[in-house]
């Protein structure tokens, strides 16, 4: 059987994070961790600190408080939003693929928004970094290699859907076939098309 992977952020849901918040203070977290040249969140993805940890990190930097923070990020974890459309046709290509949900994400990925989301009814297997401890583009890929070598299928017949020019491009390289989302070929037209 084929297999589909299908990357989370950018391509299968697009909220943030600490949204709740107000719009100054959200941008103010997003520079602190996303935007600067510290490596909290690289290591958070690779399992080295856990959401407690940065949400510390985050209340002391900017001065709020770590409980209202803590709260508001769970909240907003539990409550991302995929296109019910986007899922109903995922569902539907599963008696053709095995599917994937292949995540550079964070221990609250599993925590949080996996079963407020039952993304679990919709996906084969979650493959997370947090838990390899390896992100997509380590190693040239290897993630992708040892995935599908345990799903015992080949990457000739695996299909990356993923909204990053550099992902993609080490998935063609290993040998599987990419389909880069964007905003005019969104993840919903890719499907549609594996789909006829």
């Amino acid at each position: 059987m084929k297999t589909l992977l299908i990357d989370f952020d950018g391509t299968l849901c697009y909220d943030r994070f600490w949204r709740s918040l107000e719009s100054e203070t959200t941008q103010k977290v997003q520079e602190y961790l996303f935007l600067s040249d510290n490596t909290i969140v690289k290591d958070w993805m690779n399992g080295i600190h856990t959401s407690e940890d940065v949400n510390k990190k985050v209340s002391e930097k900017l001065g709020l408080d770590y409980k209202y923070l803590w709260n508001l990020f769970v909240k907003d974890c539990q409550t991302m939003q995929v296109d019910e459309m986007v899922l109903s046709k995922i569902m539907e290509l599963k008696k053709d693929y095995k599917i994937i949900l292949v995540t550079d994400n964070m221990d609250c990925f599993d925590r949080f928004t996996i079963p407020a989301l039952k993304l679990n009814e919709y996906f084969d297997e979650v493959v997370n970094s947090f838990n390899e401890r390896t992100s997509k583009n380590e190693n040239e890929g290897q993630l992708f290699s040892e995935v599908i070598e345990r799903l015992g299928s080949t990457l000739s017949e695996s299909i990356l859907m993923d909204n990053s020019e550099k992902t993609c491009e080490i998935f063609n390289n290993l040998g599987g076939t990419s389909c880069l989302v964007t905003k005019e070929k969104p993840l919903i037209f890719w499907l549609d098309k594996e789909e006829r």
